[in-house]
């Protein structure tokens, strides 16, 4: 069993109860929401900017106007993802009950880039520099779905799939009904990538084009989940909220 951040074994929310899983598997939707916009180039990336809090809200307040309950709350672990769900919950009048899976939790973009370029580089703080900065993702992240580098603390590509995909297990063995997922750009392109058999080099692009707060939606059984919408954003259709959108 592998341990740290990728560890797969669910633990309750701190301070929190555990979400209530249907004890029957059955039919059901799955919503795969990606964290608000997070405060890249910041000293701590893993903290919602306001913009990414106002995101969250959002998206509650859209899924109380449709009428949308959760049966099973499911999020990664990181302080990003526990931000989402908690402005999911507050939009939407929601309890803040959530099952935590570590296996949903980001890969480490440093060391992705450490892994390929040794040298430290510089806070982005141009167009240029952070074109640079995603152009050195791109490859690092390649390279280590491909086996061919190792970042450093990180696990292998397929034992971070396996994390990811155990998530997507218990739900199909565990939940019925509406469930939510809260994660991350790289675990819900990895999902996708799993669904469709894409090489490394399209789940790296799928993972790039994931905005902030966006909704992927699957359907499921016991056997199998089918993709049904990728990446939309409903909660910001409307021009006010046009300058919302976000990648980072």
């Amino acid at each position: 069993m592998r341990v740290g951040a990728w560890a797969f074994n669910p633990v309750p929310l701190k301070t929190k109860k555990t979400a209530l899983i249907g004890s029957n598997p059955g039919m059901g939707t799955l919503y795969l929401v990606r964290h608000g916009q997070a405060s890249f180039g910041a000293e701590k990336y893993d903290q919602l900017s306001d913009l990414g809090m106002r995101q969250s809200v959002r998206l509650g307040k859209y899924f109380a106007q449709r009428g949308l309950r959760f049966d099973s709350v499911i999020t990664g672990s990181l302080h990003r993802h526990a931000q989402t769900w908690a402005g999911i919950a507050q939009g939407a009048n929601l309890p803040t009950e959530a099952l935590v899976w570590p296996g949903l939790d980001e890969y480490d973009s440093a060391a992705v880039i450490g892994a390929i370029h040794p040298h430290k580089l510089e806070k982005p703080d141009s167009p240029e520099m952070y074109r640079a900065h995603f152009r050195l993702l791109r490859d690092g992240l390649t390279q280590w779905m491909n086996g061919v580098v190792s970042p450093a603390g990180m696990p292998s590509y397929p034992d971070f799939v396996h994390g990811v995909t155990s998530a997507l297990d218990h739900v199909r063995a565990h939940c019925t009904g509406n469930v939510l997922i809260v994660s991350s750009g790289g675990p819900i392109a990895t999902v996708i990538g799993h669904l469709l058999g894409t090489t490394p080099e399209t789940t790296v692009e799928l993972n790039f084009r994931i905005r902030n707060s966006s909704v992927t939606e699957l359907t499921f059984n016991p056997k199998r989940h089918a993709l049904v919408t990728f990446n939309t954003l409903p909660h910001l259709d409307d021009e006010a909220y046009a300058s919302w959108v976000s990648y980072a």
